[in-house]
């Protein structure tokens, strides 16, 4: 079965030629012209494998649509943003997006950047055989992209989960930003791409809402990346 892709776009020229692209290489494409009409595709049970969602929309914007649909499904998302407009895409990451790509959309760069999304949202064979990690309270399997802070599983995206595990794996080591943007995100780090910084950050967020205090296991090394501290329980 093929690759199902939802695009979300009030710009149907766009629309129609990033999908032609896509059904080109292979995928599956759904197209909606709105916010209001991918609610709709998901309100029925309309389930995808990943989701572009433009941001500039009439009514709701693709941030609104992210906000509504991320507590209810964990399909991966790529946001498409203005040329600049970094505090929407530092929005879309905050709010659990994967990653976003700048318009105008190269259709060649939007597909590397799928196939970058879904690699690291399906477990690979190499993962499937790792160990399970633990440190202090914080428990990973990678075989069934599961973390947990004791019995509280913790719900991540795909993006939170390999930056989380890669810091487990290397616990007691420094990680630079510029490993983890290649690890987790498949590209170089550029200046002004606060993307690892985010995805760092969502996974303190959601480290302190299971057990105060746990955030603080993940430390900032200025000048060179974070570090995952053994020893912190909470």
């Amino acid at each position: 079965m093929s690759t199902q892709i939802l695009l979300v776009d009030d710009d149907l020229d766009l629309t129609d030629m990033l999908g032609e692209y896509l059904e080109n290489e292979g995928f599956s494409v759904t197209q909606a012209g709105s916010a209001e009409q991918a609610m709709e595709l998901f309100d029925a049970g309309r389930q995808f494998d990943l989701c572009v969602f433009d941001i500039m929309m009439p009514g709701l914007s693709g941030l609104e649509l992210l906000q509504q649909v991320r507590p209810k499904v964990s399909t991966p998302v790529i946001m498409l943003t203005g040329k600049g407009d970094d505090i929407d895409r530092i929005l879309g990451l905050e709010m659990g997006a994967d990653d976003y790509l700048s318009k105008p959309a190269n259709p060649r760069e939007l597909l590397a950047r799928i196939r970058a999304v879904l690699r690291r949202s399906v477990p690979v064979k190499e993962e499937t055989n790792k160990q399970a990690l633990s440190v202090g309270a914080v428990n990973l399997t990678p075989a069934r992209r599961v973390a947990c802070v004791d019995e509280i599983e913790l719900q991540l995206t795909a993006a939170e989960f390999n930056v989380l595990a890669l810091l487990m794996e290397r616990a007691g080591q420094v990680a630079s930003k510029e490993w983890l943007t290649e690890q987790v995100l498949h590209r170089k780090l550029t200046a002004y791409d606060r993307s690892i910084d985010v995805h760092v950050s969502r996974v303190r967020q959601k480290l302190e809402q299971a057990k105060p205090g746990l955030a603080e296991m993940i430390k900032t090394v200025r000048g060179e990346g974070y570090q995952m501290v053994v020893g912190v329980e909470g």
